[in-house]
């Protein structure tokens, strides 16, 4: 395993290594608790009012409970891609696609809790009983149909599809299929009736706005880049 890894890393599995790897890791470990904290008390708390987000497209979008498949696969999409960049050490990819992804998920944390908001676009009664509508209702029980604008869901995917487009460590094949998962993701968030149309338009907007500023400003370019020439002088 540790020569696999050696391989594919292009540098050995050593004390500056692990101590390379703890550094980059070190805004993971800094924002995870402060997020997931933030996350729950908006999910458990009781504002006394919620914005209703509905449009009109939102009706004529049927409910397709395959669309959970996707919809769970986002939890590995986006984590795994994160950790493959760290872990090979593209610095560069790995701080931008951080960045881009801690952004949106903190902004979608104040705007929840400054504008509380929800939904009523889940089915009453499930139309069929099957695996995939179990795996709904899992999905229904744990997370409530509040807090939902913009869709990190969408955002994180867009991304991560951003970050697999960019990086060398993917080849043709694998950005291909990484950007089907997305793809279906993005779909899945409507089919299952987790989101509004306009949570997925508004975390497009977000998405683009974000992608220019951590993929085309020369702030972000200069501390990316000096933290991948930090790693490369480390490891030479």
């Amino acid at each position: 395993m540790k020569k696999l890894y050696e391989k594919w890393a292009g540098r050995p599995f050593d004390r500056d290594t692990v101590s390379d790897l703890l550094k980059l890791a070190t805004p993971i470990f800094v924002y995870a608790p402060i997020y997931l904290i933030w996350f729950i008390w908006i999910e458990h708390h009781r504002f006394s009012h919620y914005a209703i987000i509905h449009t009109q497209l939102d009706d004529l979008i049927p409910f397709v409970e395959a669309f959970i498949v996707p919809y769970y696969m986002w939890f590995l999409y986006v984590s795994v891609t994160l950790l493959i960049l760290m872990f090979s050490f593209e610095v560069e990819d790995y701080y931008k696609n951080f960045f881009f992804l801690a952004t949106g998920m903190t902004i979608f944390l104040i705007i929840s809790t400054l504008f509380p908001n929800m939904h009523h676009l889940r089915p009453v009664v499930m139309p069929r009983d099957n695996l995939f509508t179990h795996l709904v209702l899992g999905i229904y029980k744990a997370d409530t149909p509040a807090n939902l604008w913009p869709s990190i869901h969408v955002y994180n995917s867009i991304g991560t599809m951003i970050a697999i487009q960019r990086s060398r460590r993917f080849n043709k094949t694998a950005k291909v299929i990484g950007h089907i998962i997305g793809a279906s993701i993005i779909l899945s968030t409507v089919f299952v009736k987790q989101h509004s149309v306009y949570d997925v338009i508004t975390a497009f907007i977000m998405a683009t706005i974000f992608y220019y500023v951590f993929y085309h400003t020369s702030l972000v370019e200069s501390f990316c880049r000096k933290r991948q020439e930090q790693v490369a002088y480390r490891y030479n």
